[in-house]
């Protein structure tokens, strides 16, 4: 596998390790000049640019030991990630450097923190009976229904589909652009269909507020307007957090940016960690700007670099300068490493898709034969498609690799039929759930499972209401099954979250052998399901918000988890999913002009600088060894001419940086 920045470079001390006479941490011994500065940082606004490892993790993790230490009370601290795993790792860290009181710090992702604020003041944003998280799968359901009732008035065109008018919707809400300018600028060929897209958009939002929903995306809306409207509420919380800390600022969105500027004031006592040249996500609607436009919101801020890189050999750091150097604008900074030794990466221009390919297995049956295990090695691509052949070809040559990125376990169609089981307990009035639970049903189609869902409402006694409902026909089997598994699950309200999961899981067993050719496949993936219940105990809310907000995302040969260990097997991911990543040799493929960068992006310049920081981050993620190539003579039908040029970001590195090679399999005997 993969290792996470910092895995190699930096082990947290042990509480004996490098102490002061009086039994505090001696920073100055463990820290380097700038991190130290960041640590110990006081009161006010603090930024800190963190080049590509440079210790991000490694200077927040000691902050957070330092305010403990310092006395600050650690339910007053709060640190903000963009994943759940990130902060308890910082959090687990700052234990092992002091104490157990930093386990009390208040850490999580920016979600979580809104779903825990928001269930606390439901009823000051409309929601006074609580309300339930939706995940996309679920959301693009809910617009389906919708689409369906718009329909299209207009002969000849189509409406978008759901996933891409939820990817609309989405883009609208984390931009701040509006609907009508989104559809004009990404979707054209849906200009046509601009008023009833708005249509769908708008019944969407009632709709969800009529069932209690929120998505992703509101949680984030709805705990802006509860800071910006309701003041008492601002300041009960921006007076309890002390201190806030941000990392990976530059992923953040402007909601996000407003809530941090809310939450701070008026001590802005904020530190947010990120580095401005590995903002690559601004298809999700990270805004580039906010990291830029810090010191403007804060006035006063510091401004600390974290430029001594712990991952790679100086070659590669001298590259990775040189391809960041001409961004328009940007935290000016040189990474730089006390290590030495190593050799110049690797230009390579292939004589083709195939020739690159080849290129790329033969070096890799190398690095094998000298030692070099696959998991420490990476292919890294733009888009997921560029590496079709050299899937081929990896395997023709019997490489085992496993791709990252794209389909996520607990958006599979079995995994949220058993969720949906679970989620009508939880929230009766979840209308997409009793559809998909009733519809699993024989004899029961759309129009028979909106009755039932009617008439249990109206019972008011949540779903158990369908046990007394009365519905027509009055007799069926397969219903009669679904009152015994709903009426074992509520007789012991106190039943453990996995003890529910196997009452499902018996109950549901018979459907998914129906309706599976692989159904003894997807048993083990629900079985796993358990076992992550089985942490817990009794919080079935907590675990229904857990899978919608950040759930486990892997699935290997066919068995799901959070943290899968698998064999030794080279990575092929897309540089989006492997920001964050490291290995000890990366190969950066189709960096062929026109391919890396995009031609759609050539023409907007702000797509072409975050091309370049695409590019920046990809070379980042290799430690000792670094190959980029690019086929020559590729026919674009698009633009139907011909592409043979290196991508344009490289004509800034120094030829002498680079070693040059050429790769034809035809001249080989």
């Amino acid at each position: 596998m993969p290792l996470s920045s910092e895995t190699i470079s930096f082990v947290p001390e042990r509480a004996s390790d490098a102490r002061l006479p009086d039994g505090r941490i001696d920073y100055r011994k463990v820290l380097n000049s700038a991190q130290y500065e960041a640590v110990t940082f006081g009161a006010g606004p603090l930024l800190v640019i963190a080049g590509a490892g440079s210790g991000k993790t490694r200077t927040l993790t000691y902050r957070v030991a330092r305010l403990v230490e310092e006395g600050i009370t650690p339910s007053t601290i709060l640190l903000l990630s963009f994943t759940r795993k990130a902060s308890q790792e910082m959090l687990r860290r700052a234990s092992l450097l002091l104490d157990k009181r930093c386990q009390e710090v208040s850490g999580g992702t920016f979600h979580s923190f809104a779903n825990g604020i928001l269930r606390r003041f439901a009823n000051r944003i409309g929601f006074p009976q609580g309300f339930s998280i939706i995940d996309r799968a679920d959301s693009e359901d809910l617009i389906s229904l919708i689409r369906k009732e718009v329909g299209s008035a207009d002969e000849g065109h189509t409406l978008p589909r759901k996933a891409t008018l939820a990817s609309i919707f989405s883009r609208t809400v984390n931009t701040g652009i509006n609907l009508e300018d989104i559809i004009y600028e990404e979707y054209p060929h849906f200009s046509a269909q601009r008023e009833h897209i708005q249509q769908i958009w708008q019944l969407y939002g009632t709709r969800k507020h009529e069932h209690h929903f929120l998505d992703y995306d509101d949680l984030l809306v709805y705990l802006h307007r509860l800071l910006r409207e309701h003041e008492d509420v601002r300041e009960r919380l921006a007076l309890h957090y002390e201190y806030l800390m941000v990392d990976e600022y530059q992923d953040t969105n402007r909601i996000q940016a407003d809530i941090v500027t809310l939450l701070a004031a008026p001590r802005n006592n904020v530190m947010v960690v990120g580095d401005d040249a590995q903002s690559i996500y601004a298809f999700r609607g990270a805004n580039f700007k906010n990291i830029i436009d810090f010191p403007n919101r804060f006035p006063g801020t510091r401004i600390i670099k974290l430029e001594e890189n712990y991952r790679s050999l100086q070659p590669i750091l001298d590259v990775t300068n040189a391809l960041i150097a001409p961004a328009a604008e940007k935290y000016s900074k040189h990474l730089f490493t006390r290590r030495s030794g190593g050799k110049p990466p690797t230009l390579v221009a292939a004589a083709g898709e195939n020739a690159q390919s080849r290129f790329i297995v033969r070096e890799i049956a190398r690095l094998k034969n000298q030692g070099l295990s696959l998991q420490r090695i990476a292919v890294l691509f733009r888009a997921s498609f560029h590496s079709f052949d050299l899937e081929l070809e990896l395997s023709r040559g019997g490489i085992p690799f496993v791709k990252v990125g794209g389909f996520k376990f607990s958006e599979s169609a079995h995994i949220k039929d058993v969720i949906a089981h679970m989620k009508i307990l939880a929230s009766p009035r979840d209308r997409l759930s009793w559809y998909r639970v009733l519809l699993l049903v024989k004899k029961i189609g759309p129009q028979s499972a909106q009755r039932i869902f009617e008439a249990v409402l109206a019972e008011g006694k949540g779903a158990t209401g369908l046990l007394t409902a009365k519905l027509k026909p009055k007799s069926n089997p397969a219903l009669d099954r679904l009152k015994e598994l709903i009426t074992a699950m509520d007789a012991q309200p106190g039943h453990a979250v996995a003890q529910q999961g196997l009452l499902v899981l018996k109950y549901y067993l018979p459907i998914l052998q129906e309706h599976y050719d692989d159904h003894p496949r997807r048993i083990r993936d629900i079985e796993q399901l358990i076992s992550i219940m089985e942490r817990y105990d009794e919080r079935l809310d907590d675990f229904l918000a857990d899978m919608a907000l950040e759930p486990p995302n892997t699935a290997i040969s066919g068995e799901m988890a959070a943290d899968p260990v698998i064999e030794d097997r080279l990575t092929l991911s897309t540089i989006h999913s492997a920001k964050g990543l490291e290995w000890d040799t990366v190969f950066i493929i189709w960096a062929l002009d026109g391919r890396f960068p995009t031609y759609q992006s050539i023409e907007k310049p702000e797509s072409m600088e975050e091309e370049r920081r695409l590019m920046y981050v990809a070379a980042t993620r290799a430690q000792h060894q670094l190959f980029i190539t690019y086929p020559q003579e590729v026919f674009d039908r698009a633009t139907q001419s011909v592409l043979y040029e290196p991508s344009r970001f490289l004509e800034a590195v120094p030829a002498d940086l680079m070693e040059h090679r050429f790769f034809d399999p035809r001249n080989m005997s």
